[in-house]
């Protein structure tokens, strides 16, 4: 099972996060060119290849920018909760994917895997959790389209990682602990921490080897409710 979450988390990694450069393309596997085959002769009536698997509905698929607007998300970690405010009216798929990704346990469990002091804490590799399924590899190779805004990357914001591809944005999030101005109008910013600044400060705190803490923060529970009214 390690080796399995090594390989996935090398295919898949988000994007890395520089001070300087925001984003830094990362070397993605090739599978390797099949051998040639004869051709097999197609069946009578035989259903197109791939009509029988359908993505399963998830709980925020139909919801308006109106009610996702009204949506909050307490990421419970060890280090203490963090309260996310969505903002739907610049990145509509982009917190509709962050909505149902932690409404529905996807994000329980992983960890808070990349660090870059004085910057950004990196959340959303699901490949950290301590269940790992089959779902859950093809729920992270899902991306989402780039959705870069007028929203500033400025401390408290939270956003879409990704490589440099355009609309490779799967299931990894940042929370900027300082300012990126680098990112603006590339990375897709889509949400903004209410409270809780001084969780995601403890866990940009954490000692690092390079980018990667050595005692990583698990998020214990990612929870979607009506924010609160205070």
């Amino acid at each position: 099972m390690m080796l399995t979450k090594q390989l996935i988390a090398s295919l898949f990694c988000a994007a890395c996060l520089t001070t300087a450069g925001g984003a830094r393309q990362q070397p993605q596997t090739q599978p390797a060119t099949p051998p040639k085959t004869e051709p097999t002769p197609a069946k009578k009536n035989a259903r197109p290849e791939g009509t029988d698997v359908e993505t399963p509905a998830e709980p925020f698929d139909k919801a308006t920018v109106a009610e996702m607007s009204k949506q909050c998300v307490t990421l419970d970690t060890e280090a203490g909760a963090i309260l996310i405010e969505m903002l739907p009216e610049a990145a509509p798929e982009t917190v509709r994917n962050f909505l149902n990704l932690a409404a529905t346990g996807a994000y329980d469990t992983t960890t808070f895997s990349r660090v870059v002091r004085g910057f950004v804490v990196q959340g959303g590799n699901l490949s950290t959790r301590e269940k790992f399924t089959p779902e859950l590899i093809k729920r992270m190779t899902r991306t989402v389209a780039d959705e870069p805004s007028a929203v500033k990357h400025v401390r408290g914001v939270v956003s879409m990682a990704r490589t440099d591809e355009a609309n490779s944005a799967t299931t990894h999030f940042f929370i900027l602990v300082g300012n990126g101005s680098h990112l603006d109008g590339t990375f897709a910013a889509f949400g903004r921490v209410r409270a809780g600044m001084d969780v995601a400060d403890a866990i940009n705190a954490a000692e690092v080897e390079g980018d990667k803490p050595k005692k990583p923060v698990r998020l214990k529970r990612a929870t979607v409710a009506p924010c609160p009214t205070n």
